[in-house]
């Protein structure tokens, strides 16, 4: 495959639904083994994990030797941001908190090199060197990397959700990635993303979204939270994260033995 074609853009040509996984462990270990799982791609987060460009790289190299796709989620729509996780080699750009057209244009400009021509100006800076163009060895990849970002505009906010459309009709607008845990506190009910008011916003945007003709994923804590999902349209869904599955099953075991443990401890095994 050419370099620079983007695989979540090619996910998203399929007809399977693409599924995919939060990684909030920063573990290199763990993330090469979600991207094994089975799982269509995975997100390397680092807007709410201590996860800094050197720990990026890494994972980035860790999922490359997957079948799963890497999504990297930035820590704020910033230029510098942006630029720096380009260079080691992310394509697929997750944008969080993006509250109007501004925002988006301002995420889409950071993605891009200002060529000649472009239909919306490119504020990328150029380098050479690094592993996004396989260390200066892809022909042309200063010309052709545009047209190899994928980019989710994450809207999280009532505001943000009043603005869909404006916000999905900005050129380089790849998708919508509806973000449930912070609309979930914009709308009052944090935490709770299975609330009413919360489920309407969700159902309300992926409607919105499929009229438009923009793709539009999101994520949810469970199976059942996910077929919800699923149901009410939307075109690509995340399941938990790496440490939310750890730490539910974890919880699952101990459960489990706790009756069995009393036991022993009553009958002076202990």
């Amino acid at each position: 495959m050419d370099p620079l074609t983007n695989p979540f853009r090619e996910l998203l040509s399929n007809n399977a639904v693409p599924v995919g996984t939060w990684l909030m462990s920063g573990a290199v270990s763990t993330a090469e083994a979600m991207g094994c799982a089975g799982f269509n791609w995975v997100v390397v987060d680092m807007e709410h994990v201590p996860i800094d460009y050197k720990d990026a790289y890494h994972l980035l190299q860790a999922i490359a030797g997957t079948p799963a796709t890497p999504v990297v989620r930035l820590a704020w729509n910033d230029g510098v941001l942006v630029k720096r996780a380009l260079d080691i080699g992310a394509q697929t750009l997750m944008f969080p908190f993006v509250q109007n057209a501004d925002d988006a244009r301002r995420a889409v400009a950071a993605t891009r090199y200002p060529l000649p021509g472009a239909a919306s100006p490119g504020t990328r800076g150029f380098a050479a060197m690094h592993r996004a163009s396989r260390y200066a060895t892809v022909a042309d990849y200063g010309k052709r990397a545009n047209e190899g970002v994928f980019r989710m505009i994450q809207i999280e906010t009532g505001e943000a959700l009043g603005r869909l459309e404006e916000i999905a009709a900005v050129d380089g607008v790849d998708s919508i990635f509806m973000g449930p845990g912070d609309l979930s506190a914009a709308l009052g009910h944090i935490g709770n993303i299975a609330h009413a008011d919360v489920q309407n916003a969700m159902a309300d945007a992926a409607k919105r979204a499929r009229a438009l003709g923009k793709p539009i994923g999101t994520v949810g804590p469970t199976p059942e939270m996910v077929q919800s999902f699923l149901n009410m349209g939307y075109d690509y869904v995340a399941i938990a994260s790496d440490m939310g599955m750890m730490m539910r099953q974890a919880n699952q075991f101990l459960t489990a033995l706790r009756p069995a443990l009393a036991k022993q401890v009553s009958s002076g095994v202990y």
